[in-house]
């Protein structure tokens, strides 16, 4: 098939339409605050409660959780379509836990508090997990656009991406968060019509059958309960330790407006599942032989194309055009924030916070421009090469579970329960035992077998994602406080104390809290 020029059309001048809000947002910005730190990495603290609603539930409806969620409902049925309603949980269980601490404490980043705590080199390396799942799920949602624009107009695959990225990066480096939250304001609209638009027209198809007659809710056997469970976690308390959520939290004018906004986010990510869920149910029941396509996806492994197929295939040219501009709306709502995180983090706490200490805020704002662009081509490069980015995503999503979850709770509500020596030990263990437990993407053998491992399969069947991150939970408390009985008991001198948790007053009493802050910063 040629290339279609209508296709392109559409797409350039909803890029065009997106790069122009985005430099408007940038220079919307309050006159003289283009050198705060602060205005490009949490717009300022000025995002309102609807930007800020708009902002995190387009964040969180990528491109991947639209493909995904009418993968999972085409090949296994609604039960096994946990990302809507794990995400969805997630920011409510954000909204609770962590959204009202973390404002009120005006931190920039999610890393702030771990430096605060555990050190800025400790902080340094909880950054690893952090940067690597912002940067593979920008790269895997560039994957799900270049599958969509191929598949519609016969875009080159490169071409899409690399075009994607560049205007990503272009209105986000001008503009920083202001840029991101205002783009997605207009992606998410794009979305919403432009998915609810396809469901009619793709239903209405002569090669759609009744929804009646198959198994939408899938099944859920005994064996895979586990798994299920696992999964299920993964996505709710596995969701939260992302800077990505946290930026929109810092970024509110109110602690009351970061606790709305994620509770908000998280009816309309529901909500925003339902187009893609019945896309997958129309792709289900479709006779693809008697389409144009002329072949079962689902036997060609393809599943993960359901909705760019249905929409090309089960709809009039023009109306899935305007439904390619929803996957693209999705794409870049996620990509550029996503971007955007992994930067300021590097920017503020590992740049400033490890290595220039004494840097001004034009140098930091300067370095942050300088890696939203490094990180963008990143995930470019990846998106391009690696055609297991999703899956490489994945597991720096189990990391972000196992590694980071477990400190952020005690970081932000057991404050007095933990210190560096634990952390550092909760880090090393609880990756040993996941990366123990196997990884098929890595081609990591199984070194240990968790209950009810499947000889034949190879396959972990018990939650030992969970029961990872339980383990890095109690390792952080364990030696944290077993390195404070030594230290202030007297049985390790404070010359020991490599970590400087310790030292000073802080051994008598509460009297040397003021040193400890003063060395922990």
């Amino acid at each position: 098939m040629a290339v279609s020029i209508a296709g392109i059309i559409s797409v350039v001048v909803f890029y065009l339409l997106i790069l122009a809000i985005g430099i408007w947002a940038g220079r919307k910005r309050t006159k003289g605050a283009d050198n705060k730190e602060e205005d490009i990495m949490v717009a300022g603290r000025n995002i309102g409660t609807v930007v800020g609603v708009f902002t995190m539930t387009a964040t969180w409806v990528g491109g991947g959780y639209i493909n995904g969620t009418a993968e999972a409902v085409y090949t296994d049925g609604l039960l096994w379509c946990q990302a809507p309603f794990g995400y969805a949980l997630s920011l409510f269980a954000g909204g609770l836990l962590f959204a009202k601490p973390m404002r009120e404490q005006g931190y920039v980043t999610m890393l702030d508090p771990f430096q605060q705590k555990f050190g800025q080199r400790m902080g340094g390396l909880l950054y690893l997990p952090a940067f690597c799942g912002e940067v593979f799920w920008a790269a895997a949602i560039l994957n799900a656009l270049a599958a969509a624009l191929t598949v519609i107009i016969e875009l080159d695959r490169n071409t899409s991406v690399i075009l994607s990225a560049v205007i990503a990066m272009g209105y986000t480096v001008v503009g920083g968060l202001y840029s991101v939250a205002y783009t997605d304001v207009v992606q998410l609209i794009c979305m919403f019509i432009g998915l609810w638009l396809c469901i009619p027209f793709a239903f209405s198809n002569d090669s759609v059958g009744s929804i009646s007659d198959t198994n939408l809710l899938g099944t859920i056997e005994s064996s895979d309960v586990g798994i299920w469970l696992d999964f299920g976690l993964l996505l709710i308390f596995g969701g939260i330790p992302w800077q990505v959520y946290f930026q929109r939290v810092l970024s509110s004018k109110t602690v009351k407006g970061a606790q709305i906004l994620s509770f908000a986010a998280g009816i309309g990510c529901f909500v925003m599942a339902v187009p893609p869920f019945m896309l997958g149910a129309v792709a289900k029941v479709t006779a693809w032989n008697e389409t144009e396509y002329g072949k079962d996806p689902g036997e060609h492994d393809e599943s993960g194309m359901v909705v760019p197929l249905a929409m090309m295939y089960l709809t009039p040219k023009w109306v899935a055009f305007l439904g390619l501009g929803a996957i693209s709306a999705a794409v870049m709502s996620s990509a550029d924030s996503s971007i955007l995180s992994a930067a300021s983090m590097f920017a503020r706490n590992i740049y400033r916070n490890i290595f220039r200490q004494s840097a001004s805020e034009k140098e930091i704002i300067l370095v942050m421009r300088i890696a939203i662009v490094f990180t963008g081509i990143v995930a470019c490069v990846m998106a391009l090469t690696i055609s297991s980015v999703y899956a490489l995503w994945a597991l720096s999503s189990d990391l972000v579970y196992v590694l980071l979850f477990p400190q952020l709770l005690m970081v932000v509500h057991f404050k007095k329960h933990c210190n560096t020596y634990g952390s550092l030990a909760s880090f090393l263990i609880a990756f040993f035992f996941r990366a123990a437990g196997g990884e098929d993407v890595l081609s990591l053998p199984a070194l240990i077998e968790y209950p009810y491992y499947d000889e034949v399969e190879k396959v972990q069947l018990f939650p030992f994602r969970t029961l990872c991150m339980i383990i890095s939970l109690v390792v952080l408390v364990a030696v944290s406080k077993t390195a404070e009985i030594l230290f202030r008991r007297g049985i390790l001198e404070e010359k020991h104390d490599y970590f400087k948790c310790f030292i000073g007053p802080e051994i008598i009493g509460d009297a040397g809290k003021s040193s400890i802050v003063k060395a922990l910063h």
